[in-house]
């Protein structure tokens, strides 16, 4: 006897399709991400969250920080200008950022087309 669970097992393999793309606060002007995985969507998931980001030509996020969580940023299409504290770098594919907690980022889409990157995010302690 088999039921179909409402929600996915944490060992289930999904394709994108199934995530609708979310503009979270703080993103402007075509800045949409789907959450692949996180502890509010997937069962087993409690510290770390997945997702894939588009940012259309002048999207951004604000300047904001993380007190207890670290990212890494892997860019996989387009051209962008990262913020790190105080240094300002330019990302293209290939490239990938770690950002500890506490440190002040932002993301521009300063290219032509769209900038498309993977987020992983995992917490440093339970808040």
């Amino acid at each position: 006897m088999s039921s179909t669970p409402s929600t996915p097992a944490a060992t289930s393999v999904r394709v994108l399709a199934e995530f609708l793309w979310e503009q979270s606060p703080g993103h402007f002007d075509g800045a949409l991400s789907k959450i692949l995985v996180s502890a509010a969507t997937t069962p087993g998931a409690r510290f770390l969250d997945f997702r894939i980001s588009t940012y259309a030509p002048k999207a951004y996020v604000q300047s904001h920080v993380h007190p207890n969580k670290e990212q890494i940023y892997f860019f996989l299409e387009g051209e962008g200008l990262l913020e790190l504290g105080t240094e300002k770098k330019v990302v293209r594919p290939q490239q990938f950022a770690f950002i500890p907690p506490h440190l002040p980022h932002a993301l521009h889409n300063t290219g032509n087309g769209q900038l498309v990157f993977m987020v992983i995010t995992t917490l440093t302690e339970r808040g």
